[in-house]
């Protein structure tokens, strides 16, 4: 949709002329950054002056430094396709990048800074880009993407739970925070996966469609819902086992019978395609290993082999939103450039190595625990050359105009 003219477009440097441009190439690069400084730091081979302590450096920077940068380049290009009005650019998006910018540098030099002014900053990111977003919406009276402010807002809640855990030394607090962010944005994925997986499916592939079904959509994404609003409001730690067990447990089947019926094994041939089959696959996998953690922990089941909280969540992590995140930006940055949606064939390289990352750190685990700290190696090392081929590949195709000549 065009929604400006080539005059002024050409006055951009086509760095700023879309959000997903700087927050897709920035998001990606630091998290390779992020990933490579946590190993060496958790490996004793580094240290730096990180906000806080390491733990919650790297919890909180995977999340809402890495994710947030790329929901924030994806929501603020999306937004011009759903209401035809001109999407953040220019010098305001200068302003987010750099705000966003200015935080990571905040969180990681955090020692040598007044806490305060850390949490001020890091904490106006999401409010500001929610605010952009909305007003878009609001002016085009366009109400059914509505529902993504409250997620952006509710984020910025977990981020301000994560401070004040930090702040008043109460770690249940940075907890909380940390894993009802991971389920917001594992409700996030569920809702855009649901929207654009049998989509791109059926372009891809070159098949029918298949129709959602409008109890299984409610299900899904109702017990979803439940999950963060549980963790949101720490009833975690009040519910019974059984409880958290069978909310995990039915939230899982309803994410398998969800995914199998957009019919994974047709897309083998498209690495577009199977990618994000391959990624989504991770959210059940991650609800149905916290299933099996609650049912441990509550004594409804009892197996040699354990499953520890941190490793379900890293199925949502590593596997569901590194690889939907990788899978989607090759994808959107492709399609929104103007270039045909044929990656390079080294991407299925980058698509595998996220999987396989995935794979080491959570099946791994689970199955060799002694060897925990090589598991962790190979899925940074598994991170770092998938996102790290993302970046080569993709960074000259975000940093030109686009390959048709249009604006955007």
């Amino acid at each position: 949709m065009q929604v400006t003219h080539m005059e002024d477009e050409m006055r951009l440097t086509p760095l700023l002329r879309q959000a997903f441009r700087p927050f897709f190439l920035l998001g990606a690069s630091f998290s390779i950054i992020a990933v490579g400084l946590w190993v060496a730091m958790l490996g004793g081979w580094l240290s730096l002056p990180v906000y806080g302590n390491m733990l919650f450096w790297h919890a909180h920077e995977m999340l809402f430094g890495f994710v947030t940068a790329i929901i924030l380049g994806f929501l603020l290009t999306a937004v011009q396709n759903w209401t035809g009005q001109r999407a953040t650019h220019g010098k305001t998006l200068l302003v987010l990048v750099m705000l966003w910018s200015l935080a990571r540098l905040a969180l990681l030099f955090g020692a040598y800074l007044p806490a305060l002014a850390v949490v001020i900053i890091d904490l106006s990111v999401l409010p500001v880009a929610a605010l952009l977003f909305a007003r878009l919406l609001l002016k085009a009276n366009q109400t059914r993407n509505l529902f993504f402010v409250p997620i952006l807002l509710l984020l910025t809640a977990t981020n301000a739970m994560m401070h004040a855990g930090l702040w008043f030394e109460h770690y249940a607090w940075q907890v909380q925070g940390a894993y009802a962010a991971i389920f917001l944005i594992t409700l996030l994925m569920s809702v855009i996966g649901g929207r654009v997986i049998p989509m791109f499916t059926a372009s891809g592939i070159g098949t029918a469609r298949v129709n959602s079904l409008l109890w299984l959509e409610r299900a899904a994404l109702g017990c979803t819902w439940c999950i963060a609003a549980v963790f949101l409001f720490s009833l975690d730690t009040v519910l019974p086992g059984s409880v958290l067990t069978l909310l995990f447990a039915v939230a899982c089947v309803f994410h398998t019978i969800r995914w199998l019926r957009w019919r994974p094994w047709i897309t083998w041939r498209v690495p577009l395609v199977w990618s994000l089959h391959g990624a989504y696959a991770f959210i059940p996998i991650g609800l149905g290993l916290l299933a099996i953690y609650y049912a441990q922990s509550a004594g409804l089941l009892v197996t040699h082999m354990l499953v520890a909280k941190s490793t379900a969540l890293h199925a949502l992590t590593v596997g569901a939103m590194g690889g939907l995140i990788l899978a989607m930006m090759a994808r959107i940055s492709l399609g929104h450039s103007g270039h045909p949606l044929k990656p390079k064939p080294m991407m299925s390289l980058a698509f595998l190595a996220i999987l396989l990352a995935a794979l080491a750190r959570v099946v791994g685990i689970v199955l060799l625990p002694e060897a925990t700290f090589n598991w962790l190696l190979v899925a940074a090392l598994g991170w770092v050359f998938s996102y790290g081929l993302f970046v080569g590949v993709y960074q000259n195709i975000l940093r030109s105009p686009r390959a048709d000549g249009r604006p955007g």
